[in-house]
């Protein structure tokens, strides 16, 4: 159920940040803002159906042009830490799927990410940091811009300190109560507010054990984030759909092509090439309504929570399907389609879970406890 709550008071740089998230005009033709691919109706993340519904990756500012991924969620993604490896040599961290906005630059991996679709001529398209720059300084938001960052921000020879500036005040509004809002019947159990129905229960139990999903996204205490923000290959079909591309044209090398890009070793980055970072789970099923359609993975392959538990739980056990079918098609068929990548397939968490119907079925039902705006 929605909340009906007022909305969290912002701060001044919360709220600079959420003018600029839903300004459109900071696009090469007007049209697109941050908020075209992560509406908060539909947990910060794709909010168009029917995109989802198919290829699931979103058309920019120009014209059939496209990005490659499906949109992460933008909410919960300020708590991901700077991108790094661990003592055991496990990398962790970092914004977007891939991982490519460390957080090096800016101290925080949000505000790199923040400034990657500005520029980007698959999404918001414009040219330079300065064009962006002015577009915030002359926006209905501009005196505010100059009153949180000084009034020397608008000063065209501070154009790279600005531009910093726009990345810190998007992060800081995807860091407020508005969008990390820790609301859902999950949360409300921790005060008494709500309970988890019979179903609901088992299926954390068996989230926590026999499903494993435990092991990836961590649901240990209050404002649990159900992610520990490192990367995996789920071994997960390509999406047929994708205008990006399908095999042999395309294939997403995800963390591994970033570290190559970046200059590691080879025997680093084929050791990560084709996996994705582990989404946070909070907020995967909202949706405005049940017919709404959301894309789950990092090419939008899946189409429902049953899809992607089902493949959780069988992917190494059905047979392999005869090419590229979609997930409605695997399901019909009962059957999965090869990986999009078939190096470092995990194989130790997921596959072959041997969980019935009833506790998928089960786990779905914890899963959509995660939405925020519940109301008791």
């Amino acid at each position: 159920m929605a909340s009906t709550k007022a909305a969290p008071v912002l701060t001044d740089m919360e709220e600079l940040g959420k003018s600029i998230f839903f300004d459109e005009n900071l696009s090469i033709n007007g049209n697109q803002s941050c908020a075209s691919c992560h509406g908060p109706e539909v947990g910060w993340t794709g909010r168009i159906s029917d995109i989802n519904a198919h290829g699931a990756v979103y058309e920019g500012s120009i014209g059939g042009r496209f990005g490659e991924r499906k949109p992460p969620s933008a909410a919960y993604a300020t708590l991901s830490p700077i991108f790094h490896q661990d003592k055991q040599g496990l990398f962790i961290g970092g914004n977007f799927w891939d991982g490519r906005a460390t957080g090096e630059v800016l101290g925080n991996p949000a505000a790199d990410q923040a400034l990657g679709p500005f520029l980007n001529p698959v999404e918001q398209a414009l040219s330079m940091p300065a064009d962006v720059v002015e577009r915030v300084c002359a926006g209905s938001y501009g005196d505010l811009f100059g009153d949180v960052w000084g009034a020397e921000a608008c000063d065209p020879a501070n154009v790279d300190m600005a531009y910093g500036d726009i990345g810190l005040s998007i992060a800081a509004y995807e860091a407020s109560p508005e969008v990390n809002a820790f609301t859902s019947k999950h949360d409300l159990t921790f005060t008494g507010a709500a309970k988890l129905s019979k179903e609901e229960k088992r299926g954390f139990a068996l989230f926590r054990g026999k499903g494993q999903c435990q092991r990836c996204h961590t649901s240990n205490g209050k404002q649990a984030l159900f992610t520990d923000f490192t990367f995996d290959n789920l071994g997960v079909p390509q999406n047929p759909e994708n205008p990006a591309g399908v095999a042999p044209d395309f294939v997403d090398p995800g963390l591994g092509g970033f570290l190559k890009n970046a200059g590691y070793d080879e025997d680093v980055y084929e050791a990560e090439w084709g996996k994705q970072k582990v989404p946070t789970l909070r907020n995967v099923d909202l949706r405005p309504d049940e017919g709404f359609v959301k894309a789950y993975a990092h090419n939008g392959y899946f189409k429902s929570l049953e899809g992607i538990v089902h493949f959780y739980n069988t992917r190494d056990v059905k047979p392999e399907c005869p090419g590229l079918y979609t997930e409605a098609e695997a399901l019909a068929a009962d059957c999965w389609p090869p990986p999009e990548v078939a190096e470092n397939v995990n194989t130790d968490e997921l596959g072959d879970l041997g969980l019935t119907s009833e506790e998928e079925a089960a786990i779905v039902a914890f899963l959509k406890t995660l939405s925020d705006g519940y109301v008791p």
